[in-house]
């Protein structure tokens, strides 16, 4: 067994912008090396486990697929279908699971869990979504950005809805990557300043006023797994909260829009904004694979300049 420290990805701020900017430049060569249909296999042999205890569509495919396009087997399992979702301690699984494959991803409930998973685990382990924290998203939304208009540092970015995991990992990375955060949430739903540990960030009570000049408007479902039972009382909260062609307007001429999916368009987001020319979501969903390839990478390989 290796002696050298194990690094996890479990929140937003693990990494440095260092290793983010190194991560998205070997995403860049991953992704043009997919789009050429040339073969890499640099993980031969290496196993990811998937661990899901929420349900996903996103998360499971661009894991499953990237784990095999670069060479590896992934492992689906769903708590309900192992002794996990018997009782078994979460400490028990990440020993058990870490003794038999080479990195684990987790996409459960609270933070804790996926905390005291990697206490006990002997490999790396991913946070594939937490009720506070989803890095891999965020993470793929800025390569994206990337992609479309080059750096984010000094820019803008508008979070017009919940305050979810969502919003907690852009702050974290608005800390890292120096920009800016406007924060429209409804009375009632506002920020945990538990989660927040950045002043990258303005409070607005309208949400047009956030939509301001920035230069990449976001949103999220106005009701997130876990909450199913508030989604009366969150569509009237929410009403106002919808971002549609006039609050884009109020954005930069070349804003971009986002949304980590799934979308509610009437709700949430405009059918006119979430199809029309300045939404990038499809590119921002395909992404979550390269840049979770790169991570995985880079986790399990470390360096590998120059390939």
């Amino acid at each position: 067994m290796s002696t050298k420290p194990i690094k996890h990805y479990l929140q937003f701020s693990d990494f440095t912008l260092e290793e983010y900017e190194y991560v998205i430049e070997r995403a860049h060569i991953i992704k043009r090396k997919f789009k050429n249909y040339e073969i890499y296999h640099p993980l031969i042999d290496r196993t990811l486990v998937m661990v899901f205890e929420k349900n996903s569509t996103r998360t499971r495919l661009s894991f499953e697929a990237g784990m095999h396009q670069l060479g590896g087997a992934a492992i689906y399992l769903n708590t309900r279908d192992s002794q996990l979702g018997r009782g078994e301690p979460v400490e028990d699984a990440g020993q058990v699971m870490s003794r038999m494959c080479d990195i684990i991803m987790v996409r459960t409930f609270g933070q804790d869990i996926i905390e005291r998973f990697a206490a006990n685990s002997r490999v790396p382990v991913i946070n594939g979504l937490t009720n506070e924290h989803h890095p891999c998203q965020v993470f793929a939304d800025i390569f994206t950005y990337y992609e479309h208009r080059g750096p984010i540092a000094g820019k803008t970015v508008a979070w017009v809805g919940d305050a979810n995991n969502m919003l907690y990992s852009w702050l974290q990375a608005a800390e890292i990557f120096g920009f800016h955060v406007n924060v429209s949430t409804p009375k009632g739903y506002d920020m945990d300043m538990s989660l927040v540990s950045t002043n990258r960030f303005t409070l607005f009570d309208n949400p047009s006023d956030a939509c301001q000049g920035a230069h990449l408007v976001n949103t999220d479902v106005w009701t997130s797994m876990g909450y199913e039972e508030e989604n009366a009382a969150r569509l009237k909260a929410f009403d106002g909260w919808i971002v549609d062609s006039a609050k884009m307007a109020r954005a930069a001429p070349d804003a971009l829009f986002m949304h980590c999916l799934p979308a509610h368009r009437g709700e949430e987001v405009a059918a006119e904004v979430i199809d029309g020319p300045q939404s990038v979501v499809w590119d921002e969903a395909e992404n979550r694979l390269h840049i979770q390839k790169a991570l995985i990478e880079y986790l399990l390989l470390g360096r590998l300049d120059g390939q």
